[in-house]
């Protein structure tokens, strides 16, 4: 069984870690004199079930955070009483809580100290619910609703922009052509700087979408009014007898 007490131990296994896992990690290791930093860290860690058990009854020593250039996090524990490591989803910080609410926690799982299998496991298993999980809670923070293949729903923002989160490529490739920035999450986005170049925009691929079949909605947060400077967006195909609706999140 490896030495818990030896921190460096847990940083090596962390480095070949974050070199096996797909994308580019930077990482950061919280020692035992970091307090504030490993008591925020087991606030942020993203689990109801292994990794909050252990927690629960072995405050952390000692962690290493490894981040992803898209915002995902992984925390790399030590597991004791084992001959291992738990790897765990870190919680972004900068969504509301309700961003969370009905989001299942992308829970952790227990590896060995073999840093390249482990990084198998970890690709395999944990990364792509931890995906799942995180454009989950920013659809959820950004109010944008999943658009179906007939229809386009775009979503203003606090900001005065647009966001919609289209259900095929085409639909988003339309919408790229038109101004708006795909973002790691999927949700697109088209600044509302200048509303006369982004009225033209929506008309524009509104027309696009129409043409294809598509149809266009804007959703209005409650409490705030659409620009007067855009038109409004096409009414929503008809849902008919033996079309499926669409479902709630």
């Amino acid at each position: 069984m490896h030495d818990h007490e030896n921190s460096e131990h847990l940083a090596s296994f962390a480095d070949v870690l974050a070199g096996e896992l797909p994308g580019t990690w930077t990482r950061a290791h919280h020692r035992p004199e970091d307090k504030d930093d490993l008591a925020e860290l087991t606030d942020r860690v993203w689990d109801l079930d292994l990794v909050a058990e252990s927690l629960a009854g072995h405050p952390l020593r000692q962690a290493v955070v490894l981040t992803r250039t898209d915002g995902a996090r992984l925390a790399i524990l030590d597991h004791p009483g084992h001959d291992g490591f738990l790897v765990a989803a870190v919680a972004p910080d900068d969504l509301p809580p309700e961003a969370f609410r009905g989001v299942r926690e992308p829970d952790g799982i227990a590896v060995g100290d073999d840093p390249f299998r482990s990084a198998e496991l970890v690709a395999g298993d944990l990364l792509p619910r931890v995906e799942t999980a995180l454009v989950r809670v920013r659809h959820h923070a950004a109010g944008v609703r999943p658009s179906r293949p007939d229809r386009v729903v775009l979503t203003w923002q606090p900001d005065g922009g647009l966001a919609a989160f289209p259900a095929t490529e085409e639909a988003a490739d339309i919408l790229t052509a038109h101004g708006f920035v795909r973002e790691e999450s999927g949700i697109h986005r088209l600044s509302g700087d200048d509303t006369a170049v982004q009225a033209r925009a929506v008309r524009a691929l509104g027309a696009r979408l129409e043409a294809l079949g598509i149809a266009t909605a804007l959703q209005h947060p409650p409490g705030r009014m659409p620009p007067s400077t855009l038109p409004p967006a096409p009414a929503p195909a008809p849902v008919g007898p033996g079309t499926p609706s669409a479902r709630g999140r």
